[in-house]
């Protein structure tokens, strides 16, 4: 029954009645299986295909191997509409024929500067192209640690092999990133960290240059920037917040804030939501917010950064400082100088994608 529930999502030339159906009701994950089943039918995702050709990939790889920080802290070498609370629901969807055979060439960069709080790095990235089930992957991620790097490297290790390992990824990919969160979580607490230790986590995956599922928790964050302007597309989850503070508060923790300090949860800790912690585990959560977008030929940047980055930048800053460059690492140093001009004292990490 067609009408004000369901939305068309065209199938071959715009003459075509076929169509597909998606209830207006339907949640991320289902939006996402439909349009990805659709693709495969299609035939657009072909299991040869790369992302780049091999000169594009090589000036990629090039862009990887130079970076600044310890090395350990990488996987892989080296004012726009604001939107701070973005829906889990990714909202309709339509993709025509036409859309889906557009290829853009993609290409990425990171760069990662050591702090002034004499505590050592204890940002990681991940930024890394893969290959799975005939699809084109990019996986992007920044883990901001405190009270130690354990968790941070852990992450960086281990928590995309566990969403991509998740058996319903394809069909349900927001329930996947849930479960890998809080099993890689349950891990963590049982054979990385003691009490004191945890990370934030901001993870992206690129889906054959057409999706992007991103989930977090902290307060690292991710925007798009899309013919100038921002889209926030993660949430901070920082205890000022009413939805945050009634979260601690409904586990049985408190929020307070001290005189020249943040508000923290029982004192002590400046986020809701973070891996680790094991001491403040029965007050806060791992839980992360995952949203689903669409890439299309609007979209010019991704980008992902620790907070040492948004603490002296606003989504604004951020679209103008990068405006008009075109390598990904090249926008990741300049945001980064720009941060560090302004003050940053902490441990900034940064990875942009770059669609040309």
């Amino acid at each position: 029954m067609e009408g004000s529930d369901f939305v068309r999502v065209k199938r071959g030339k715009s003459g075509d009645p076929d169509i597909i159906k998606i209830k207006r009701t339907s949640t991320p994950d289902d939006v996402a299986s439909v349009l990805l089943k659709e693709r495969e039918r299609q035939g657009v995702y072909g299991a040869g295909r790369e992302v780049n050709s091999t000169a594009e990939q090589e000036e990629e790889d090039a862009e990887n191997e130079d970076y600044d920080g310890d090395d350990t802290g990488a996987k892989d070498e080296d004012n726009g509409e604001v939107v701070d609370d973005p829906e889990e629901d990714g909202g309709d969807a339509e993709v025509s024929d036409g859309d889906q055979k557009q290829q853009r060439r993609v290409s990425y960069g990171f760069h990662l500067v050591e702090g002034k709080m004499k505590h050592g790095m204890e940002d990681y990235l991940v930024a890394e192209n893969r290959k799975m089930d005939g699809h084109n992957l990019g996986l992007y991620a920044i883990f901001d640690g405190h009270s130690g790097r354990e968790v941070a490297e852990y992450l960086q290790s281990h928590l995309f092999d566990n969403i991509l390992s998740e058996p319903d990824f394809w069909k349900n990919p927001v329930t996947a990133f849930k479960k890998a969160y809080r099993d890689t979580d349950g891990d963590i607490l049982e054979n990385v960290v003691g009490a004191r230790g945890g990370s934030t986590a901001v993870t992206a995956i690129l889906i054959d240059q057409k999706l992007l599922v991103v989930a977090n928790v902290g307060d690292s964050r991710a925007v798009l920037i899309q013919r100038g302007k921002v889209k926030q597309i993660t949430v901070d989850h920082e205890p000022e917040k009413k939805e945050e503070r009634d979260l601690v508060e409904s586990k049985g923790g408190f929020v307070i804030k001290m005189p020249g300090n943040v508000p923290r949860v029982d004192g002590q800790l400046a986020m809701t939501r973070a891996f680790g912690d094991a001491k403040l585990k029965d007050h806060i959560t791992v839980e992360p917010n995952v949203t689903i977008e669409k890439i299309d030929k609007d979209t010019d940047f991704i980008i992902l950064a620790s907070d040492g980055l948004w603490k002296v930048m606003s989504n604004e800053d951020i679209a103008e400082c990068i405006t008009g460059l075109e390598h990904g690492k090249k926008a990741a140093e300049e945001l980064i100088t720009e941060a560090l001009m302004r003050g940053s004292p902490d441990d900034i990490s940064c990875v942009v994608v770059r669609f040309h």
